[in-house]
């Protein structure tokens, strides 16, 4: 699903970011990528949803490597991913249904079932009494859960999250990664950016570990392969 080889990422002239980064995650498997603020996390998602092409190295995603692909293969790639980004990016003139129905009307899915599905989705992860809300009358963490929900609904092949729980309590929290638990047993790949170690204990998930832009533990998958 994803490899890295001798990865690096650095941003203009300033020093690497990301140092020989390398690592092979399988297909449906769930990680949580830990690390310090400053780490590397948020650098390494946006690497794998193509927001960025590395410095140096080599990234293998979807059996494709990236360096060879072009600007017009990147919209059909990318909408094999479902990313939850830390700022929300949710489109303020849109309703919180209308925002979560965004992947499913660019499928082409039919109308009614896109109101029945995002209905059904706001209302599970308890906001279904603000479909009809624009971003600026929700909470942050009503704003998150809208988020997670577009990230969700159209059951993405590769789902990355960005500190997910960020905003919301505990209770939310668990909530929140009991729908990403479900969407890996359908066969989604997982890979969650968090702080939060109560979480990460509770899930039996092996963890990918930043530290100062180096990737210090390793995925027991790739372990194997070694």
């Amino acid at each position: 699903m994803i490899r890295f080889d001798n990865v690096g990422l650095r941003y203009g002239s300033g020093p690497e970011i990301l140092q020989d980064v390398s690592f092979a995650l399988l297909p449906g498997s769930f990680h949580f990528l830990t690390g310090a603020s400053g780490a590397g996390k948020s650098s390494l998602l946006k690497l794998i949803y193509m927001a960025h092409r590395p410095t140096r190295g080599q990234i293998t995603l979807f059996d494709r490597a990236l360096a060879r692909l072009t600007r017009d293969d990147l919209p059909e790639l990318r909408r094999r991913i479902g990313v939850v980004f830390q700022d929300f990016q949710l489109l303020p003139h849109l309703s919180a249904l209308d925002n979560v129905a965004l992947p499913l009307r660019l499928a082409g899915v039919s109308e009614g079932a896109v109101k029945t599905q995002c209905a059904e989705l706001l209302h599970w992860v308890g906001l279904g009494n603000h479909l009809d809300s624009p971003p600026s009358t929700l909470s942050g963490g009503q704003q998150q859960r809208v988020a997670i929900a577009r990230a969700v609904i159209n059951r993405p092949r590769l789902l990355l999250a960005d500190e997910p729980t960020g905003n919301v309590d505990d209770g939310i929290g668990m909530r929140l990664l009991y729908l990403f638990e479900e969407m890996h047993k359908l066969g989604t790949t997982v890979i969650i950016a968090t702080h939060n170690e109560t979480l990460i204990q509770r899930f039996d998930h092996p963890c990918l570990h930043l530290e100062n832009g180096r990737l210090t533990a390793m995925p027991r998958a790739f372990a194997r392969r070694m």
